[in-house]
């Protein structure tokens, strides 16, 4: 079992950065796949990245060059750099894993692009 605490979002202006944190309660060096998702006001949720325990690394192609994910399993946490944010980008983001075939969420993260 593992409980996931999303952190890092808020406004920001169209062109600006936030980097996105997912704290999980036990260590996640042996959970092969973490992954961000976001789900757009009235949309479903879409997968954002996801890295494994392998370091192997996917972005969906709406933010390839302006996101990078990352693992720091010493403080047990993934994290999301977004750079070069557009208003498309306003979403709640979720981190989410999977743990012994079960799915794990966080509760979300607001971003807002926004002038």
């Amino acid at each position: 079992q593992v409980q996931l605490v999303e952190s890092g979002g808020g406004l920001v202006q169209p062109g600006g950065s936030l980097r996105l944190s997912c704290a999980a309660s036990r260590s996640i060096a042996t959970i092969y796949f973490m992954g961000w998702y976001r789900q757009p006001p009235g949309q479903s949720r879409e997968l954002v990245a996801s890295i494994t325990s392998g370091n192997n690394i996917k972005y969906a192609d709406s933010v390839k060059g302006r996101f990078t994910v990352s693992r720091d399993n010493a403080k047990n946490t993934m994290l999301l750099q977004m750079n070069s944010l557009k208003p498309e980008d306003t979403a709640t983001y979720y981190c989410r894993t999977i743990l012994n075939s079960r799915d794990y969420w966080g509760q979300g993260t607001q971003v807002t692009v926004s002038s």
